[in-house]
């Protein structure tokens, strides 16, 4: 007779089962301290282990060379630009708050006339502008003093001091160093545990992972670098107070995805209402440009890094940031993309119908005339 494998007692499997998860969630308690580090650190790491590869093979093939590069820059490109726009923000919140104080008596005038001639834009532009006019500085400023002081205080309290975030900031960065250094054997390690929990299809989504990591980091990271700097030159070239400051905040807004304009519109109408007409007008070409270059630059870079919907990956990262926080940035399109991945292989594994019969009733033949 057949040799049949022994029948497993259910309390057996329960405790097993049980067991084993208690294990997993513990292990979870002991390192949520550094859960957040190491999730950064492994962003960052997937987003620039093309360039960390490319840095090796220029410096004779020396990974700790390469690792030294990579930290170096990761130093001055996140830690020291991240930490002086939040520096300067929380410094620099009570001037900021003085300074839209100090417009009370000033008047808005009306807008331009070739504004409303703008293509598809023009007249709506002209409409706002009416609106905040007849509203006028005072009551604007009425407005959105109480929400400034408000936001500072709110932004002040999530990052929970400049001490933590500068620690956490520090340790993803060693953690980074650390995963650069053993990078191969940590992805070797990552793709036999997807093959284990779904074959094939496992390691497909592990290489989807990572594309859309990077999608998002060049997208997302690039295009706020070079929005928030762009604005910054404009608000130099007219003159605009506390130019650094306001840059820096256009830096963390474009991070969150609510773009420059927030900045550059209030500049505009100062200039405007301190008849600065021609500056004005300069500043309002050069906003309406910085405005929709993330219209441009943004899924240009996306679809670089990630074969991926354009809607489903800024979907992930506008639902993430408001659903996790600034690391729903890049877990937002993360799983977003494996669910959209997951959901088209099952669509597409028996792709043969069960009938011939047509989904919807054919239409009747026309009468046939003599």
């Amino acid at each position: 007779m057949p040799a049949f494998p022994p029948r497993r007692d259910l309390a057996q499997m329960l405790l097993s089962v049980t067991l084993t998860s208690g294990l997993l969630l513990a292990s979870l308690w002991v390192l949520s301290p550094f859960l957040l580090a190491l999730t950064w650190a492994t962003m960052i790491v997937v987003a620039s282990w093309p360039l960390m590869l490319r840095l090796e093979q220029c410096l004779w093939g020396r990974r700790s060379l390469a690792v030294l590069t990579m930290i170096g820059g990761l130093l001055l490109v996140l830690f020291l630009p991240f930490m002086a726009a939040i520096t300067t923000l929380l410094d620099n919140s009570d001037r900021l708050i003085a300074l839209l104080s100090n417009f009370d008596g000033e008047h808005i005038p009306s807008a331009p006339g070739w504004l409303g001639s703008i293509p598809l834009v023009g007249e709506r532009l002209a409409e706002l502008w009416a609106q905040i006019a007849a509203l006028g500085v005072k009551g604007l400023t009425s407005k959105l003093v109480p929400h400034l002081g408000s936001l500072s205080k709110w932004f002040a309290a999530k990052i929970g001091g400049l001490g933590l975030i500068l620690l956490q900031i520090l340790l993803a960065i060693v953690l980074a160093a650390i995963l650069y250094m053993n990078g191969e054997a940590t992805a070797s390690a990552l793709r036999r545990f997807a093959h284990k929990l779904g074959g094939t299809r496992g390691e497909s989504m592990l290489e989807l992972g990572a594309g859309a990591i990077r999608g998002v980091a060049l997208g997302v990271g690039v295009t706020a670098v070079v929005q928030a700097l762009l604005g910054g030159i404009g608000l130099l070239i007219a003159g605009i107070p506390l130019a650094p400051v306001l840059t820096a905040l256009m830096l963390i807004l474009c991070i969150a995805q609510l773009g420059v304009l927030p900045v550059l519109a209030p500049a505009v109408i100062w200039l405007y209402s301190s008849d600065q007409s021609g500056m004005g007008t300069f500043l309002l070409v050069w906003m309406l440009i910085v405005v929709n270059l993330d219209n441009v630059l943004r899924p240009w870079l996306i679809r670089r890094g990630a074969d991926l919907p354009l809607l489903l990956i800024l979907a992930g990262v506008i639902g993430g940031l408001m659903s996790f926080g600034l690391l729903g940035i890049f877990l937002g399109p993360l799983l977003l993309a494996i669910s959209y991945t997951l959901a088209g292989s099952w669509l597409t594994e028996d792709t043969a119908p069960t009938s011939d019969a047509p989904l919807l009733p054919e239409p009747p033949a026309p009468p046939v005339t003599d």
